[in-house]
């Protein structure tokens, strides 16, 4: 399956964010239920496929040449009904370099994590394991280890973080749902190891007693 898709779009250098998730739903990983929305395209159009999503919403921009949609404020969150998510599109499609819109049903709140794959110049394919979303750089709380990896290696890299003691259920949380999580980082660990991404970067990853979903999705072929 990953072998196959990176055939497919081996004349690609990187991917929109639906198009990573796409993929990641397509080796099993769980991914909000969502609808890109390309620029200048009228929401009439996907009137059915918007009719799916379920209220509230999020809509982040798409685009290739941006990297942070935060900086860019690129991202609309709680939309209420079709009227806000009309006036989120029309502002996220007047950005810079806009390519699109993305719009998701929100996630529940959860524990944020960081799962990401590089090639480095001296280790070859590593993945990085850490709290996520504004944690990663707060408190760079990140460990890494060497891929290929095994399910063993990978409940050891989440018991690297000083955090760890979040995974395993803080101050009355519940703890996360450990097998999802490895089963997350098993999926980065084998798409950085085939030989044909540069990079992989998974954050956040929303963690839950049961589960665990993508919430945002980058990734870069060499």
């Amino acid at each position: 399956m990953i072998k196959a898709f990176f055939e497919k779009n081996k004349d690609k250098r990187t991917f929109l964010e639906h198009e990573v998730k796409g993929f990641l739903k397509s080796i099993g990983l769980s991914v909000p239920m969502g609808v890109f929305i390309p620029k200048e395209t009228p929401l009439s159009a996907l009137g059915s496929q918007l009719s799916a999503l379920s209220y509230p919403l999020v809509a982040k921009v798409s685009s290739s040449k941006i990297t942070s949609k935060t900086d860019a404020k690129g991202i609309r969150l709680r939309i209420k009904n079709e009227d806000e998510l009309k006036n989120a599109v029309n502002e996220l499609s007047g950005i810079e370099n806009a390519e699109g819109v993305l719009v998701e049903e929100m996630a529940p709140e959860g524990l944020e994590v960081i799962v990401g794959g590089i090639i480095d110049k001296q280790f070859g394919p590593v993945v990085m394991f850490g709290l996520g979303g504004v944690f990663v750089e707060l408190y760079k709380d990140v460990a890494f280890a060497l891929a290929p990896m095994k399910e063993k290696d990978a409940f050891w890299l989440i018991q690297q973080i000083k955090g760890y003691k979040l995974i395993e259920g803080f101050r009355g949380k519940p703890a996360v749902d450990k097998d999802a999580l490895i089963k997350v980082i098993l999926a980065v660990s084998e798409i950085i190891s085939s030989g044909d991404v540069e990079e992989i970067d998974l954050n956040p990853v929303s963690l839950y007693p049961k589960g665990a979903i993508v919430l945002d999705a980058k990734m870069s072929l060499r």
